[in-house]
């Protein structure tokens, strides 16, 4: 009984540390993008994902926007981070980021 309350709470604990440990990526946008249906200025951003969305924080004003994204896992770790980018009408429309240091590439819907 003993060991099955050490498990559960070892379990417990270690999704908590993966939780609080969620990596963000650094991205800089040089001019104003479409993520999904959400408007992004130009500037620096924060980037983490959180489950199936993509959380961009403003580094100055500290605003945050979420976006759904779907996430794909490849073979090899990017080596950086990039964003794949497409003119839809006037607008630039995030097309894809992959994420540098990871296998996780994130797909941006319209």
């Amino acid at each position: 009984m003993i060991n099955k309350s050490l498990l559960s709470v070892a379990v417990l604990t270690l999704g908590t540390v993966a939780i609080a440990s969620a990596k963000s990526y650094d991205v800089v946008l040089e001019h104003a993008v479409k993520a999904g249906n959400v408007q992004l200025t130009a500037g620096e951003y924060k980037l983490k994902v959180d489950g199936s969305n993509a959380v961009f924080t403003e580094a100055r004003t500290r605003q945050s926007v979420t976006v759904p994204v779907k996430i794909e896992n490849g073979d090899k770790k990017y080596q950086d981070t990039e964003i794949d980018t497409a003119k839809q009408g006037e607008a630039d429309q995030i097309k894809s980021i992959e994420l540098g240091g990871s296998k996780t590439k994130l797909e941006f819907g319209q």
